[in-house]
Order: C-alpha cells, then structure tokens, then sequence
C-alpha cells in the first residue's frame, strides 16, 4: 500500500525496495499519473488504484486539496484475501485499513503526515487565510481519523529514530527503527571512483520546505557554482522563485536518472542538506555514498546519518551566513571520500531488505 505514484523521491525508493521483496505481490495505491517518473519505474508492476483515480483532474491538481476523501479512498480497498498488508505510509494517511479482514499489517512510516502536526512543508498553505481556514477545518477531523487509523495498525517500522518519536508522540505507538534504503547505480558494494569538480550540489523536487532557496541565497552571496538538481512538484511556485534570484553561477540540472544523479554526486564539491526537520534524508547519504561530504542543517534526520567532521560538517541557523561558515570550514577539512561511503554503507539497499524480510517473517508466524 502506498500513497500515490506521481513524484519519484525517499518513499518511492522504498516502496522499490518492498517490492523487490516480495515481487509477486499487488501494489495498491490511491492513483497513479501516467507518464510521472514514479508510475514508469512501477508500471511492470500489478498496480491496483482506488475509486479516485478516474476522478477528472485529481491526479493532477486534486489530489491535495481533496485530501479529506483519504479515509474514503483507504477503506474501500478490499484487503480481505492477504496475509499481510506492508503500508508505505506518509502524508495521505496510507495506514489502518478496515477491509483487511485477519491479514495483519505492517506499516513502514515515513512519517506522520507533516501537515497535519505542524511540521513544515511543500507549501507554506498557512499564510493564505482562506487555505488556513480550510485546512484547520479538514486538519481536525483529518487528525482523529488519523489517529483512529494508527491505532488498527499491528506493527509500526519507522524511517528514522525522529519518525519514531513523532509515532510514539501522535500515535501513542512503539515502533521498530528500520532505515530506508540507499543505493545508485555507479557504486555496486565496493564504493565509487571520485573525480571531483568545484560546484555544490542539491537534489530535491523543487518545492517549499527543502532549504532550496536558503541554498540560492548562499551560494549567489559566497559566488559558489551551484547545481540544483530535481522539478517542480505540487501547487507551489518555488521554481520562478528561485530562478528570479539565482545568480549566473547556479545551475538548474532538472530531474535526472540515477546514473547521472550518480555522477553529480559523485563531482560535486559537498552536497547541502538544508530541509529544517527531515523526516530522515536520504539524499545526504546518497551523496556520502558516492564518497561527497555533506553539509547539513543540525536537525532532524540528518543527526543520524551525517557524522561532524567525518562526513561532513552542520549549521545551526537557517541563514546564508550560517550555511556560509560551514561550508568554509568543510573546505578547510580533509574528509576523506573512503569514510564518507563506508558511513553510507550502513544505509544499504540490502540491509533494508534483509532487515524488513526478517521482521516481517518474525511478526507473522
């Protein structure tokens, strides 16, 4: 079960690597968008969609602002026929299914929807007073089926320790720490061969909440080259944003396949990690992967994968001149590329499955 199949990013890589897992089983989403990066890296895939996906416009444009019809679109599934139900569960509130009849299941969390418990996003949809109002209205009763929902959950796994504080907080839940899986294709096991270039390095969809422009900011103010890697996604207009304050040094590479993200990573000067509390943050340890040190903000997820002076370097406040000392003091560092993929190597793909597989097979005897 997984949210919906438009964007490619974290979850998407996830819900790959569950699916790798257990190949033959059905994939169950609220809709797909044809043509989106997510549906063709799934459309080989038994993709099963709910009621919504033949709704004109809501795999568009929808979706978000319909997002009260989640319970509804959830609880028509009929789950009945399996054993077990694996969640790939993040802001559509993708958990607590009713129709499952005596299937258990498992629910993997990205996190508790950010949007729901006040944590920043795509789109800052509080500073327009008629979306406030809306959204306080449906966030309300969204938060006690939310909770309700959590509840019919029989395991939570969590992304990072910070989701399982969230989980434990909003859920009252215990969950299980099974960190997402990570892996390019130019690294294989034994790590890359780096050749590094002068520019810094983002990879993210080009939406709010991410540390984008922070990053813009910096590098037009130090004259940093800077590549920027990702597309627009949802109803924000963070991409004319940028571009109108981006200098002549800062490049907008658009998205790209993962050999290629590959060997930006691997080019790049230092990737900066920049969202201000990151459910976990798998774009720092792809980069680590590639032997490229991180900069990063000092919070959220990336406390646990970034380590100080080994792999990379933090900043505590989220201003250009705050980001400008710290990447000033990373390039006076000699952080070697051979510590930075053995940390990410923690992070593996084959980890992920190995552990996931085991505790599944461990829960349901």
């Amino acid at each position: 079960m997984h949210d919906y199949l438009n964007e490619f990013g974290g979850a998407e890589r996830v819900l790959l690597a569950l699916s790798e897992i257990w190949p033959k089983a059905p994939i169950y989403t609220a809709f797909y968008k044809s043509g989106s990066r997510a549906y063709k890296r799934f459309k080989d895939k038994d993709i099963r969609v709910s009621w919504v996906h033949n709704l004109p416009g809501f795999n568009s444009k929808l979706y978000s602002p319909l997002r009260f019809l989640a319970p509804s679109i959830w609880n028509s599934l009929d789950l009945s026929g399996f054993d077990v139900v694996i969640g790939s569960a993040s802001w559509y509130g993708t958990k607590g299914f009713k129709k499952k009849g005596k299937a258990k299941e498992v629910c993997y969390c990205h996190t508790p929807p950010r949007w729901l418990y006040g944590y920043p996003t795509s789109i800052e949809w509080q500073k327009y007073w008629l979306v406030k109002v809306y959204g306080q209205v449906v966030g309300h009763w969204m938060r006690q089926y939310d909770y309700q929902a959590a509840q019919r959950v029989d395991w939570f796994v969590a992304n990072s320790q910070n989701t399982k504080r969230r989980i434990k907080k909003f859920y009252r839940r215990e969950a299980e720490v099974i960190y997402p899986p990570v892996s390019l294709p130019l690294t294989g096991e034994t790590g890359p061969p780096v050749r590094k270039s002068d520019y810094y390095l983002v990879a993210s969809r080009i939406v709010g909440g991410k540390g984008l422009e922070l990053a813009v900011k910096t590098a037009g103010k130090l004259g940093l080259r800077l590549k920027v890697v990702g597309e627009s996604a949802g109803w924000g207009r963070e991409y004319d944003k940028l571009v109108k304050i981006a200098g002549k040094k800062i490049e907008f590479v658009g998205a790209v396949d993962d050999k290629e993200l590959g060997r930006l990573y691997a080019g790049a000067k230092a990737f900066l990690a920049l969202a201000r509390d990151e459910d976990f943050g798998m774009t720092p340890v792809e980069a680590m992967l590639m032997g490229t040190p991180v900069v990063a903000f000092k919070g959220g997820g990336y406390l646990e994968s970034v380590v100080e002076g080994k792999t990379g370097v933090f900043f505590e406040k989220q201003t250009a001149e705050s980001l400008g000392k710290a990447i000033k003091r990373l390039e006076k560092m000699g952080i070697k590329s051979e510590d930075c993929v053995k940390q990410a190597k923690k992070f593996s793909k084959k980890r992920f499955k190995r552990e996931m597989k085991e505790f599944v097979l461990q829960k349901v005897k």
